[in-house]
């Protein structure tokens, strides 16, 4: 099984959360579980959702997806 479900852009995005925001796997795993329900890409909505990530994050995120 995949670890990372949703393919490269996930892979780079929860790559870019580990190495440069220090977000924990436990995390981003909880986040994960919660993206399968959902139809749209919505790993950064739900990291802040649950408060894992911290709304300078999020734009962090956006930032960073924006260039990629």
């Amino acid at each position: 099984m995949d670890p990372f479900p949703g393919g490269t852009v996930n892979a780079r995005l929860i790559q870019f959360l580990q190495e440069e925001l220090a977000i924990p796997e436990r995390s981003i795993a909880i986040a994960l579980r919660h993206q399968q329900e959902s139809t749209a890409n919505l790993l950064p909505m739900i990291l802040w959702q649950y408060g894992l990530i911290t709304l300078e994050d999020l734009d962090k995120i956006f930032d960073w997806m924006e260039t990629t």
